[in-house]
């Protein structure tokens, strides 16, 4: 209160204002008075103006104290609702229903998210006592702020135009600058002078990354820092050396591939933030992992290199402060938060049995990008959607730094417009949500804090299933991390298929009016395969989810670009509520595949639908009425067919019946839509 004093004596600010301030320092003031505080404030309001404003603040802090003291006794009045009271209320509205199949969602984690959590859900969990910046970490590894780098990747084909290219994004927001090596071998002394000209290392992080570990950044680096006139310790840098990950896709690893990153550590110690060894967690994500899964492997991955390089001799202390993690980040709001909050705990405690010098050692430092997994090439401007919550869960995570991949960096070179959006989108996040100002945003959370725990718990079980079989590369070896994400991916696959999980724009809802041009490379659909000769094991191949919807339309548009694009007509008649429900769901079904979808308000009889149909050169007539009037108008319009094929939507009862009379073709929501739509391609010869 003295310093509300002190400002009103030196008559910087009137009493009344500041009495404003400090009610609102001890009684919680809606927005609206604040906005008035800061007019009086700025108004500099002086004599019968400040009297003014102090009657009237007076008045105020009466009312406020008196609302809080009735508010007080207002809840009084109520008692404790306990969680059994809850469940009761639950099953008597569920009237008979089984209340795990009904609220009880099943993810792909292994566990179980209930309809709601309570604060007894946090019983037993200790590292709720620790604060931000604290051992274990789960709560950010920053004391006061979330603060994170914005990181922008540069691919260096030339490294003069990638310096120009730096210093310009560095005027545009940009923190951390990833450059991407094409041809690692190129990289010298000079050149990487070049690259890094007038870029002050103090200022911006810079992260090398070459496509092979056979490469000397590292301690080309270091030369150049200590070459410079730089004070060593405000440098913060990385490069990307992971012999593992590079094992996980080409398949091949040398006897000695992890022993000799321990001259590497030695030398970057002259740089205390400098991290030269990377596990790239996001080759799990974009393989079609789980979340459990990617952050379970990683961990496995840091533990491996961890054993080994402790065996040849580098201290506990020095390498972890060498390793840094690159996880991916996907589309499971939530989930994706309570992953790097989980891995912080759990990388903690696996560093901690090692018994480091300073328990700030045990700090995971991540940095976060956007899956590719998630991304499309049809209705790619959603992609900007899939990516801001995306970065939103980084961010809430305690993610190091975070990179958003343009919308359209899967099917072109990223444009300047692409890269701006992706750089403002974090901007916005820092600059006008501040989620950069609240250390551990996401405490206290019921449901955060206990989805941290449950994948903490699930990662921690596979991790030491990993472990079991003799680490990371002995269980790689053996197939089983293979095995667990390919039969993941499978699964996924399964549910875009039933369209259980949804790819908005691609499975789902698509743009009806979108075509492709010609163009696109067949590899695009694929997944990436880079395994090498004389591999040894089966590696990763990374991929997106909605490749298969894409490759399945794409054909529909190339056909189409030398044939007529396959009609499917609505034939809507009887009851208005299930045609047009029906209607909807058809038009969007087959709009998938990249048909030509004819909506209609609804016809009075089957032959003036099926006249209709034939006028607009329809390939597939859809029926859309009610399971009661199928069994009557179904037959109907079947016997005014000719060469068109006759769609029933819905599963009906009569179902049996219908096909008795030869209507064979039934669409509904449970229909695997993906093949489906390629049965129904094939029919039309496409």
């Amino acid at each position: 209160m003295n310093s509300f004093l002190n400002l009103a004596k030196n008559k910087r600010i009137p009493r009344g204002t500041l009495l404003f301030y400090y009610c609102h320092s001890v009684i919680p003031i809606p927005d609206w008075m604040i906005l008035f505080l800061t007019f009086v404030k700025n108004q500099q309001v002086s004599g019968s103006q400040s009297a003014k404003s102090l009657n009237f603040a007076t008045r105020f802090s009466k009312t406020t104290f008196n609302m809080a003291e009735k508010e007080a006794k207002l809840f009084a009045d109520f008692k404790p609702v306990t969680t059994d009271e809850w469940e009761a209320k639950i099953i008597a509205d569920l009237k008979g229903k089984d209340y795990e199949r009904a609220l009880v969602w099943k993810t792909f984690e292994g566990f179980g998210v209930r309809p709601y959590y309570r604060q007894e859900n946090l019983a037993g969990k200790e590292y709720l006592e620790s604060l931000p910046g604290e051992f274990p970490f789960v709560r950010g590894n920053n004391k006061t702020s979330n603060d994170w780098l914005i990181r922008q990747n540069i691919f260096v084909n030339n490294f003069e135009e990638a310096n120009k290219k730096a210093l310009t994004i560095l005027g545009k927001g940009v923190t951390s600058l990833g450059f991407l090596f094409s041809d690692c071998c190129s990289v010298t002394p000079e050149n990487l002078a070049t690259l890094l000209k007038d870029i002050c290392l103090e200022a911006a992080e810079v992260n090398l990354v070459c496509s092979t570990d056979e490469c000397n950044c590292s301690e080309l680096f270091v030369d150049y820092v200590l070459a410079g006139k730089w004070e060593n310790k405000n440098v913060v840098a990385s490069t990307a050396i992971d012999p593992i990950g590079t094992f996980v896709l080409k398949g091949v690893i040398a006897d000695d591939a992890i022993s000799k990153l321990k001259p590497v550590i030695e030398k970057a110690k002259a740089v205390p933030n400098f991290r030269t060894v990377a596990v790239h967690g996001k080759f799990f994500a974009n393989s079609g992992s789980s979340i459990v899964q990617e952050l379970a492997f990683s961990l496995a991955q840091g533990a491996e290199y961890l054993s080994q390089l402790t065996e040849a001799g580098v201290s506990i202390d020095d390498f972890a402060k060498a390793i840094k993690f690159n996880l991916g980040v996907g589309n499971n709001y939530f989930m994706e938060i309570a992953k790097l909050r989980a891995g912080r705990l759990l990388w903690s405690k696996i560093v901690e049995a090692y018994g480091p010098g300073c328990k700030c050692a045990a700090k995971m430092i991540i940095h976060s990008e956007t899956n590719r997994f998630n991304l499309t090439i049809y209705d790619p401007y959603v992609n900007m959607l899939r990516t801001q919550t995306e970065a939103m869960s980084a961010v809430l995570g305690g993610a190091h730094s975070v990179t958003v991949l343009p919308f359209n960096a899967v099917y072109e070179e990223t444009t300047e417009f692409s890269e701006r959006i992706a750089r403002n989108q974090q901007i916005l996040l820092k600059e006008e949500s501040h989620l950069d100002k609240i250390a551990d945003p996401s405490a206290g959370s019921y449901y955060i804090e206990s989805l941290t725990g449950s994948i903490a718990d699930q990662a921690w079980k596979l991790f030491l299933e990993v472990q079991g079989k003799g680490g990371f590369i002995a269980a790689f070896k053996e197939g089983f991390i293979q095995s667990e994400i390919n039969a993941m991916a499978a699964e996924r696959n399964k549910r875009y298929a039933q369209r259980r999980e949804n790819i908005l724009g691609t499975n789902q809802f698509p743009n009806f009016n979108e075509q492709l041009k010609a163009g696109f490379d067949g590899s695009l659909f694929e997944a990436i395969d880079l395994t090498e000769a004389g591999a040894t094991v089966e590696t990763l191949k990374p991929y997106r989810g909605s490749q298969a919807f894409e490759a399945l339309r794409y054909t529909t548009d190339m056909y189409s670009l030398k044939v007529k694009r396959p009609v499917a007509f609505m034939l809507t008649i009887g009851n208005l509520a299930f045609r047009k429900a029906r209607a909807q769901f058809s038009c969007n079904f087959f709009a998938v595949a990249g048909f030509t979808v004819i909506d209609n308000n609804g016809f009075k009889t089957a032959d003036e639908g099926v006249a209709a149909a034939k006028a607009a050169g329809a390939d597939l007539v859809v029926l859309c009425s009610s399971d009661d009037e199928y069994a009557e108008i179904a037959p109907k319009v079947a016997e005014l067919l000719e060469e068109e094929i006759l769609v029933v939507a819905g599963d009906p009862a009569c179902r049996a019946e219908l096909e008795e009379k030869g209507i064979a073709d039934f669409i509904h929501v449970k229909s695997n839509i993906l093949e489906e739509l390629k049965g129904y391609q094939s029919k039309l010869g496409i």
